[in-house]
Order: structure tokens, then C-alpha cells, then sequence
């Protein structure tokens, strides 16, 4: 069975973050900006992973603090653009 979006994206992100935790650490609901203090250059990292384990792309006028705030919601982006 295929992996849930999800997991790939909290893999990609302890992946390209660096970070020194296990992707089952983090909850799909958790504040990413504020617990693991991703600024702008860090959500950056995140959305060049997303275009290329999934192959889409962003625009410039979809860049929010709130479509990236959770796993859960960058999910719901994810599926959008693969619509």
C-alpha cells in the first residue's frame, strides 16, 4: 500500500530540515513554523521538496503561513494541485 501524503511529507521534512527527530514524531496537526521554528528560508527547503516528490508547482500568490502551517493542511494543498 502506498504511503499516506502525509508521511511523505513529514519524511521530506525532518529529511531537508535536518532535523534530529523520527517523521513519526510529528503530528499532522502540529504548528510546524513554531515547534520546529521554520522560518522563511527553512519553508522554502519544504516547498522545493514538495514540487519534486510530487511534481507540482507553486506561484508566488499561494505562499502562506497557513497553507504551510501543518502537515495536515500542506496535505490539503498537495492534493489540491494534484487535481
Amino acid at each position: 500500500m502506498a504511503e499516506r501524503i502525509e508521511d511523505q511529507i513529514k519524511a521530506m521534512i525532518v529529511e531537508r530540515l535536518f532535523l534530529s527527530i523520527s517523521p513519526d514524531d510529528i503530528a499532522d496537526d502540529d504548528a510546524l513554523m513554531e515547534k520546529y521554528e521554520i522560518d522563511s528560508v527553512r519553508l522554502f527547503e519544504i516547498v522545493i521538496g514538495l514540487e519534486e516528490i510530487f511534481g507540482i508547482s507553486f506561484e508566488d500568490d499561494e505562499f502562506s503561513t497557513e497553507a504551510f502551517e501543518t502537515v495536515a493542511a500542506i496535505s490539503d494543498l498537495v492534493k489540491k494541485k494534484q487535481e
